[in-house]
């Protein structure tokens, strides 16, 4: 058999005094052959070491093979009738090249835990003894009381020991879930363990002779709960809602569901893997979506995510434990298709043919619904419109109805019949939010017919200005002042009359236009402002509905001296001897031409 290498070694010092106890407590469970040449005597030098295997060494050697099982009491044997060992005991000879190990408990199976001076399954670390936890499963069936460790002294084979152990668990909530045999040591626990509801206790293992000597320093017990997979996954939620636009491209992540495990999240019994159990509807695809399975997040994984024929689906979905070949806990996810405009407006008709009357601003010309497949009032429903082609006047306009789902055209110039009697326009339904994929644009072809109305005479130009002088004679000519009727399809005969004439000053000759004096004219005349008189005439047409044009003539007057200057002060009181000059006020409605200097 192979020698033991030495960094396999655990070393326990003592000092002379104590070193026969240490190798009485010490039970050789293997032997491991050497030579008087052997590294591992040199190792003993000053006889100042006894070495150990630790429990963890053993274990790992023996499923290695590379250590030879042997019984306790043969171990005793060798130690007893060995010639190096009676030497090495009375400090005369050399040490025994075997080495001593932790020993297996009074069953030689069960773990033994020794207070810190001969513990074998103590490590050292610096300079002080930490005690590895005891571990032990939850969730235990029993027996109980079952066995967990036994607790022994260093002083145990030279003194009869009393045991017992305080803390957690112990003479502490929760009282009386660990208990320790007084005389033999061996620890107990009563009931099942649960992890979830606490992972490790702390107790003090205590030793007292059976004198009452305290030959032993309280020792420190951690008893760590081994986690075991008794819980299932639970979701964080009974129901995940989340959202998806329709439409949506493969691969968008729009959602996460997550589930929590009680166990310990350092295991895989923690450690949680998630898929979809189930999907409803199953149309378009039975597939439609897809679960990250680390972390829950659910994406879309198929095409044809319709809100119009599929606007709810339902998913079951699991969360498995042991990364997804334990227990398994499900949900439910529910998933909401939004709408997104993919459906275009459309006319209900595509083409038109409406009149309208000329000369009429503000007239509505047609009203065109729609119809759109997206979510009534959402801007991917509501409509709006614009004339693409046979506008180029600027004729017309359009808007959106009250319902969003009406194009109304109107005029925003007057028509004229006479120069375009038809428009052909091209009107488009959008919707106010742009498409979501690329959509065929909906159009209307709309006829106007304009319809021809009876139009006033118009007078060219609208006022006309004549000077003249304000003396000219009765019946003399102004003027001819003539009107055009516009309606150039229609023979219709035009006719003059005075429609104002504030002083009665004018004539009008019925067929011509032809203005003249009727009366004389006075440029002084309160209906003369700044010189000038206004007087409306008239143009009508013959239509069954006649229609009236309106023309303003102005007359600028031309001041002549037809006003004699008058004093305005009616008397005056002179003295025949030495009168003083009078200064009179004299008045003159001419203009200045013919107004002052005055004469006596």
């Amino acid at each position: 058999m192979e020698e033991v290498d030495r960094n396999q070694l655990k070393w326990l010092c003592c000092d002379n005094a104590s070193r026969t106890n240490c190798f009485q407590r010490a039970v050789f469970l293997y032997k491991i052959p050497s030579s008087p040449n052997s590294n591992l005597s040199h190792s003993f030098k000053r006889r100042r070491c006894l070495a150990i295997l630790s429990m963890a060494v053993i274990q790992k050697l023996q499923q290695q093979g590379k250590l030879e099982p042997i019984s306790a009491a043969k171990g005793q044997k060798i130690l007893a009738n060995g010639a190096e060992l009676s030497a090495w005991l009375n400090n005369k000879g050399p040490e025994p090249e075997e080495t001593a190990v932790a020993a297996a408990g009074p069953s030689q199976t069960a773990p033994v835990l020794e207070f810190p001076a001969s513990s074998a399954v103590l490590r050292r670390r610096k300079r002080e003894w930490v005690v590895p936890p005891i571990r032990t499963p939850e969730n235990d069936r029993g027996p109980f009381p079952k066995f967990i460790m036994q607790i022994r002294s260093s002083f145990a084979k030279e003194a009869k020991m009393v045991y017992s152990i305080s803390g957690e668990g112990a003479d502490q909530d929760p009282k009386g879930l660990f208990t320790i045999n007084r005389i033999s040591g061996f620890l107990f626990v009563t009931k099942p363990l649960d992890r979830e509801a606490k992972d490790k206790y702390v107790l003090q293992a205590h030793a007292i002779a059976a004198d009452g000597e305290d030959r032993e320093d309280p020792m420190e017990v951690i008893v760590k709960v081994i986690d075991m997979n008794d819980n299932t996954p639970v979701f964080t939620q009974n129901s995940f809602l989340g959202t998806v636009p329709e439409a949506s491209e493969i691969g968008l992540e729009f959602m996460t569901v997550t589930a929590t495990d009680a166990d310990d999240p350092n295991t895989d019994n923690a450690d949680i893997r998630y898929s979809v159990l189930s999907q409803n509807p199953e149309e378009p695809d039975p597939a439609m979506f897809i679960i990250n399975p680390v972390t829950g997040a659910i994406r879309v994984n198929a095409a044809g995510l319709d809100r119009e024929k599929y606007p709810e689906y339902t998913l079951k979905v699991a969360a498995a434990d042991m990364q997804g070949e334990g227990r398994v806990g499900t949900g439910t996810a529910v998933i909401t298709v939004t709408d997104r405009n993919d459906h275009a407006p459309q006319f209900e008709q595509t083409s038109y043919s409406v009149s309208t009357p000329e000369n009429k601003v503000g007239a509505v010309v047609v009203k065109m619904p729609v119809t759109d497949g997206d979510e009534p009032q959402s801007p991917a429903w509501t409509a709006k419109f614009r004339i693409i082609n046979g506008n180029s006047g600027g004729f017309f306009t359009v808007n959106t109805g009250p319902n969003k789902q009406k194009g109304i055209i109107t005029t925003v110039k007057p028509l004229d019949f006479e120069q375009n009697s038809k428009f052909t326009l091209l009107v488009a339904a959008e919707n106010d939010a742009p498409f979501a994929k690329p959509l065929t644009t909906s159009t209307a072809t709309v006829i106007v017919n304009v319809l021809d109305v009876n139009e006033a005479p118009v007078f060219d130009p609208e006022e006309q200005v004549i000077s003249k002088p304000e003396d000219l004679p009765v019946h003399s000519t102004l003027t001819v002042y003539s009107a055009t009727d516009p309606d150039t399809t229609r023979t219709q005969k035009v006719t003059y009359r005075v429609g104002s004439d504030p002083a009665g000053w004018l004539s009008v000759d019925g067929e011509t236009g032809l203005v003249k004096v009727r009366r004389p004219m006075d440029r002084e005349s309160p209906f003369v402002k700044d010189d000038r008189y206004k007087a409306l005439i008239l143009a009508m047409d013959d239509d069954p509905t006649p229609a009236t044009g309106t023309g303003t003539l102005v007359i600028e007057f031309k001041d002549v001296n037809d006003n004699a200057p008058t004093i305005e002060e009616r008397m005056i009181r002179l003295c025949n001897k030495q009168s003083a000059p009078v200064l009179l006020s004299v008045k003159d409605e001419d203009e200045p031409g013919f107004a002052a200097p005055y004469r006596v």
